[in-house]
């Protein structure tokens, strides 16, 4: 059987390879391609595919996100703290882990900003937002982070940017659009993600830290 699979795979190899068949003609769908580019403003025909659907795109990764953190959550539920927490304080790792952090936290503010113009969006804005605060976590003292999380409510700050985006997104699906930017609501669907996620990052690296610690 392994044998006739492979003649078979032969044969259309040498068919696709020396036969030629008539020419393609010209798709009909050109304009509806030239359409497409001219209504989202995207620099390519992949990319306004995308713009037109990113905000269903972006709604299934909230609710993945949000589904994660609750499993982190209750998977470390029956856990007992670490004992002892240790943390890099070797200079040459405490300026290299600042460093990237901020490369982090600048390529999340531009994923977040131009997203919808190329590859990218609220939710990569988000992974490097959470990247760069897992930087930090790794020179910093775990309760100065758990400080920082309550003073400035981060957990209240994560569920109002869920129910930001799901006003947002629901003035988008009725047509309604935001009337200072050709790319409607996209962007500012972006940005709160991208908070939605980083924060949710922070509180995920919060409990890791306080039940697994660092190393």
């Amino acid at each position: 059987m392994k044998i006739v699979y492979l003649i078979a795979a032969l044969l259309f190899y040498a068919k696709m390879l020396f036969i030629t068949g008539n020419a393609v003609e010209p798709l009909e769908e050109v304009a509806v391609v030239e359409n497409l580019l001219e209504q989202t403003g995207a620099p390519n025909v992949v990319s306004g595919i995308i713009f037109r659907n990113r905000l269903y795109d972006t709604m299934l990764e909230v609710v993945v996100f949000t589904i994660a953190i609750m499993g982190v959550r209750f998977l470390m539920a029956e856990e007992k703290p670490a004992a002892m927490v240790y943390q890099v304080s070797d200079a040459p790792s405490v300026v290299l882990a600042r460093l990237g952090a901020m490369i982090a936290l600048l390529i999340g503010i531009e994923l977040a900003i131009r997203g919808h113009l190329s590859p990218g969006g609220g939710f990569a804005a988000g992974v490097a937002g959470g990247t760069a605060i897992g930087l930090v976590a790794i020179i910093s003292s775990p309760e100065w982070l758990h400080q920082l999380y309550e003073k400035w409510q981060a957990a209240k700050v994560e569920k109002l940017s869920v129910l930001i985006f799901l006003v947002l997104a629901a003035l988008s699906l009725l047509g309604i659009n935001f009337p200072l930017d050709d790319a409607g609501w996209i962007p500012l669907l972006n940005m709160v993600v991208a908070l939605k996620v980083a924060i949710g990052s922070w509180g995920a690296i919060l409990v890791f830290i306080r039940y697994r610690g660092l190393l």
